[in-house]
């Protein structure tokens, strides 16, 4: 039996009543997993029957290639999912890894009988579909933004657009994201010496200040129109 109370922050369950939320976990199978940190949870070349919500902890979804080259896609965190599209289609082979950043309490679910299934027997479906589809459409947002994050062809380039994308999510020239300074590296497709070179030198130009994973960005482009051609 798992704790609906455990589950009610979800995003997927968003709407639904703990009724609803109890007797979706027993029709879609709700299994509970507790995962250590540095887990491949699914391999790519692998396939899957289940999608995983994550109830604490976060994880990245990355590509590994046979040289040993790490790529992050995206970072996954507390009441998101991963691998809906792969357990939508069963049989599909999957190109990503699914690697824990933390120790993580996962909660697992079959979807790919969701088309069959009689919305008239169970009220909730409709709302079920609806947070899968607002889900998927968010993360096909978070893709294009990646697109622009790895789209100059320098360092600092693609520090200024990642940095600038968190800026205005957030709202604020103050904030946190999510990765170390490795994964930042592996998520805009650079060496981890370039990053942490291109930093310091934002930094020493006064454009940011930053410790750890927490940046505040300082440096105002409308006060020099000609700066937006200079780190290109």
């Amino acid at each position: 039996m798992i704790d609906t109370q455990a589950v009610r922050r979800a995003a997927i369950f968003r709407m639904m009543t703990d009724a609803e939320i109890s007797e979706a976990l027993d029709v879609l199978h709700g299994e509970k997993k507790r995962v250590p940190k540095g887990a491949v949870i699914l391999h790519a070349g692998s396939t899957t029957d289940r999608m995983g919500v994550i109830l604490d902890g976060s994880v990245t979804i990355e590509t590994n290639d046979l040289w040993g080259n790490r790529t992050i896609l995206s970072y996954v965190g507390a009441g998101e999912v991963f691998a809906e599209t792969y357990a939508f289609l069963p049989g599909e082979t999957m190109l990503v890894d699914v690697c824990t950043n933390e120790s993580c309490r996962l909660l697992f679910l079959r979807i790919d009988g969701l088309c069959r299934m009689d919305a008239a027997r169970y009220p909730w479906l409709h709302r079920f579909v609806f947070n899968l589809l607002t889900i998927s459409a968010q993360k096909n947002l978070a893709l294009t933004g990646r697109s622009f994050h790895t789209a100059p062809k320098s360092a600092r380039g693609r520090l200024m657009a990642y940095l600038n994308t968190i800026s205005l999510q957030k709202n604020s020239r103050t904030f946190d994201i999510p990765f170390d300074r490795q994964q930042l590296a592996d998520y805009l497709n650079l060496e981890r010496s370039a990053v942490s070179k291109e930093l310091g030198k934002m930094r020493r130009e006064g454009l940011l200040e930053f410790r750890k994973n927490h940046f505040e960005i300082r440096y105002q482009p409308e006060s020099d129109p000609a700066a937006k051609h200079r780190y290109t």
